[in-house]
C-alpha cells in the first residue's frame, strides 16, 4: 500500500504539469488579454475594443501609443518576458503555493479564495448532507419495495427533479417565494444588519437566505445517489448469503442493516470523498449568480470573462491539486470499506 500511495503522488505531477501547461498555452493564443484591455481604455474605448474581430480591436486600440507606453503596459502584467520564462515563474510560485496576484482586484489570488470560500462552503456542505440524507434512505426503501406503487412513484419524481435543471428550478422558486409570496430573501447569504443579530437570530437569517438556492441544488443532485442506492440493495438482496442469512431464522430488518447494508454500501461509501469536494467546486455558478451569491463559482467565471490569468491558473491550479488529492482518498476507501480490494 505505501508503495501504490507513492506512485499516486508521483503520478499527480505530471497531471499537474500538463493541465497548467495546455492551459497555459490556450491563454497565449486567447485575444483580448489584460494589455490589449488597458490599451483599449487608455484610448478611451470598451475593455471589449470594437470592431468584428478581436485581433482587430487589440491592433486599433495600440494607434495612437506609443511604443515605448506599450512596452510598459506588458511590462506590468509581465507580459514583456517570453511565454517560456513565464512558465517556469508560475511553476516555482505554485510550488510554494504562492498563487500571485489579481490583475484587476489587486489583490492576492489566496486572499480572493478565502473570501469566496465561506460562500462555497455554505452550498457544498449543505447540498452534500441533505442530498445523502435523503438518497440513502429513499434508495433503500425502493430497493425494499421494489415494483410496488411506492417505487414507481418515487422513481418518477426522482427523475422529474433530475431532468429540471437547477437553474430553471431556481428561477422558478425564486419568483414564486421570493418575488410573489416573499416568504424568503431574494439575493445574499445574510443580511444587512446580519452583524448586529445575536447567535440565533443570526443563524434563523442565514437558514433563511440559504433556503432557495440549496432546494435548487438538492433536488436535482441526490436523484443519482437514490437509484445507486436502490441498485446496489437489489444486488445484495439476490445473492446467496442473503437466502442462508434468511433460512437460518434471521429477521428481515437484521439481514437488511447488518449484511445487505455493509456490502451495498460499498460504492456510495467510495464516492463520498469526490462527492464532498465536487459540492464545493461544481455546479454551482448559475446559482451563484441567480441568487447573487459570491462564491468560488462566480470567481473563477468572471476572472476568465476579464482575462484575470493569475486567478485563472491560480484557481485552476488549486482546484486540479485538490481533485487529484480527492481521486487517491477515494480508491483508499476502497481498501477501507471491503479488505478484498488489494492495490498491490
Amino acid at each position: 500500500m505505501p508503495i501504490y500511495i507513492l506512485k499516486r503522488l508521483l503520478l499527480m505531477v505530471p497531471t499537474l504539469l500538463g493541465v497548467l501547461l495546455v492551459s497555459f498555452a490556450v491563454i497565449q493564443f486567447v485575444p483580448g488579454g489584460p494589455v490589449e484591455q488597458m490599451v483599449s481604455q487608455l484610448q478611451g474605448r470598451s475593455a471589449g475594443g470594437e470592431g468584428p474581430s478581436a485581433g482587430g480591436s487589440a491592433y486599433r486600440g495600440r494607434q495612437g501609443l506609443s511604443p515605448q507606453q506599450v512596452a510598459d503596459i506588458k511590462a506590468l502584467y509581465g507580459f514583456d518576458k517570453p511565454a517560456s520564462e513565464r512558465f517556469w515563474q508560475m511553476l516555482k510560485a505554485f510550488v510554494r503555493f504562492d498563487l500571485g496576484q489579481s490583475f484587476y482586484q489587486r489583490k492576492a489570488v489566496w486572499d480572493l479564495v478565502k473570501e469566496k470560500l465561506p460562500v462555497s462552503i455554505s452550498l457544498g456542505l449543505w447540498t452534500f448532507f441533505i442530498s445523502y440524507l435523503i438518497a440513502v434512505p429513499l434508495g433503500v426503501a425502493k430497493a425494499v419495495r421494489a415494483g410496488t406503487r411506492f417505487d414507481f412513484v418515487t422513481t418518477l419524481l426522482v427523475l422529474v427533479g433530475y431532468a429540471i435543471p437547477g437553474f430553471v428550478l431556481g428561477v422558478a422558486l425564486l419568483v414564486i417565494f421570493g418575488g410573489q409570496l416573499q416568504w424568503f430573501p431574494l439575493r445574499g447569504l445574510t443580511s444587512a444588519n446580519w452583524e448586529q443579530m445575536s447567535w440565533g437570530a443570526r443563524i434563523v437569517d442565514y437558514l433563511w437566505h440559504i433556503a432557495l438556492p440549496i432546494t435548487a441544488m438538492v433536488l436535482g443532485s441526490f436523484a443519482v445517489t437514490a437509484m445507486l442506492t436502490k441498485n446496489a440493495f437489489l444486488e445484495e438482496i439476490r445473492k446467496q448469503y442473503v437466502l442462508t442469512a434468511r433460512a437460518k431464522g434471521l429477521r428481515e430488518k437484521q439481514i437488511l442493516w447488518k449484511h445487505v447494508m455493509r456490502n451495498a454500501l460499498i460504492p456510495i461509501i467510495t464516492g463520498f470523498p469526490a462527492a464532498f469536494i465536487g459540492a464545493f467546486f461544481t455546479g454551482s455558478l448559475l446559482i451563484e449568480t441567480l441568487f447573487s451569491l459570491d462564491g468560488l463559482g462566480l470567481l473563477s467565471y468572471e476572472s476568465v470573462i476579464r482575462r484575470d490569468y493569475p486567478v485563472v491558473l491560480g484557481t485552476l491550479y488549486l482546484f486540479t491539486l485538490i481533485g487529484l488529492v480527492t481521486k487517491l482518498i477515494s480508491d483508499l476507501c476502497y481498501v477501507w470499506v471491503d479488505p478484498r480490494v488489494k492495490f498491490d
